[in-house]
């Protein structure tokens, strides 16, 4: 009987742990409502939308909205954008010491940048001549002329043009990060988030 006893507890110890749901925080089992994710699929799985700024309905998603409002668009009334993550790379709202301060649902950022003067730090251009004394009217081995450094004839020897002339065309500049691209989900249906 005792054998029996024991052998009847742990199967239902058994089928207890098996088919009984687990209601811990583990990743997958449930999102939070709102939650982001990355997805390798090319649609949303049920319950998920792509974080490409559609704009939703209030009245059918009336808790995501609780969470969102209207940070991503829509017009407070009858909708409610989701997040745009297309093309964009996802940062933690706020500031740190030294960052600018970012509000969430902000875009900031650009793909190209053309760099100008005024962005570039001061700095000097380096002049290739010799520090010896002018010894000849003609500026010659790097030395300067002794005279007639200005004069109405013609030249008798011409400037190096690299070093003399504009340079560079004025082209953008890629501002990008090497990346992979997934797409961006969020969570339609789910556990509403508490506050601690």
């Amino acid at each position: 009987m005792k054998t029996i006893t024991s052998g009847l507890f742990l199967f239902i110890i058994f089928i207890l742990v098996n088919t009984l749901p687990i209601n811990d925080a583990n990743a997958g089992d449930q999102p939070f409502l709102g939650e982001i994710s990355y997805f390798a699929g090319n649609f949303p799985p049920r319950g998920w939308a792509f974080c490409d700024g559609q704009l939703l309905a209030i009245s059918q998603h009336d808790a995501l909205f609780s969470l969102l409002g209207t940070m991503y668009g829509g017009d407070g009334r009858t909708t409610f954008a989701l997040p745009d993550m297309r093309g964009r790379v996802a940062i933690h709202q706020g500031n740190g010491p030294g960052l600018s301060n970012r509000l969430q649902g902000a875009k900031f950022g650009t793909e190209r940048e053309t760099v100008t003067v005024n962005n570039l730090p001061a700095h000097n251009h380096a002049l290739m001549v010799s520090s010896d004394s002018p010894s000849s009217s003609v500026a010659t081995n790097r030395a300067l002329a002794s005279t007639m450094v200005y004069a109405t004839e013609a030249p008798n020897s011409t400037l190096d043009n690299s070093s003399m002339a504009a340079t560079g065309g004025g082209q953008s500049i890629n501002n990008k990060q090497p990346a992979a691209t997934a797409r961006c989900i969020i969570s339609l249906v789910g556990i509403y988030p508490s506050r601690n």
